[in-house]
């Protein structure tokens, strides 16, 4: 999966003229930038509390990074909508279709795409933003990724970004947010076993132990999207609840075999 030329100059112009002034206002910091390489493939596994995550680790890494997007970004309507997927497809998201199956295994081929044209590839393990500031359950599409593509896993740990961008809210405040880099982890002593779900979930979970050391953030073993429908349900939850109550279902069920497993 190539970028276009045009997206690639769009991006760079993002950086170029955004970037200065985004520094300007928030400050953002970076720790631990060395861990990622120069050149060569690597996944850039990220906790997800803001919007703002996608903005900020693009904006202090050197190098360009792709991300996974929800597929409702691309299919917005009226001027905002249609704005947003022009913007998206300009910087090279690739759209995932967050209900699973055949669409997100898509989505997963074309960052294996990605990799192998030896780019970085970001993606967020808890599959959507955190409704309360705690880490979440990892999907295992991270350990699908790492083992087919044999590229390593950097984590990433965002921080404060939910405090700048309060989930719900429309308006940002000023306020500084920081990016933690942490050591690559290897994961070529799982190569081949890609199909054996409990290796996906042995290697899911030792990327989200790491993002809770770098991130200092509780964790919670439960899906992040299983905690905002009931949130919302509740009517404790404002923001979008990104998937239907038959996923939520199989969510439920999968993670009670995960535990049963181990």
């Amino acid at each position: 999966m190539h970028r276009s030329q045009g997206g690639l100059v769009f991006y760079k112009l993002l950086k170029l003229i955004g970037g200065p002034f985004l520094k300007l206002i928030y400050r953002p910091w970076i720790e631990g930038a060395e861990n990622i390489p120069e050149d060569g493939p690597a996944i850039m596994a990220s906790n997800h509390l803001a919007v703002f995550d996608s903005v900020f680790l693009p904006l202090m890494v050197k190098r360009s990074i792709v991300f996974m997007g929800k597929g409702d970004y691309f299919t917005g309507k009226g001027l905002k909508g249609k704005f947003i997927a022009k913007f998206m497809r300009m910087v090279g998201t690739i759209p995932v279709d967050r209900t699973g199956g055949k669409a997100a295994e898509a989505a997963l081929n074309a960052g294996l795409a990605r990799l192998s044209e030896g780019e970085l590839f970001g993606i967020y393990p808890e599959g959507t933003r955190s409704p309360d500031g705690k880490l979440y359950r990892g999907r295992t599409g991270v350990a699908k990724l790492a083992l087919r593509s044999g590229a390593p896993v950097i984590p990433v740990a965002m921080i404060e970004t939910n405090v700048a961008q309060p989930i719900g809210t429309r308006i940002p405040r000023l306020h500084r947010v920081g990016i933690v880099v942490g050591e690559p982890l290897d994961f070529s002593r799982y190569s081949g076993l890609e199909q054996d779900r409990f290796v996906l979930r042995a290697v899911t979970d030792e990327i989200m132990y790491a993002l809770m050391n770098l991130s200092k953030q509780e964790y919670s073993d439960e899906y992040a999207s299983v905690v905002k429908a009931r949130l919302a349900a509740e009517g404790k939850f404002a923001g979008p609840v990104p998937r239907t109550a038959e996923t939520i279902a199989e969510e439920n069920q999968d993670s009670q075999g995960d535990r049963s497993a181990e």
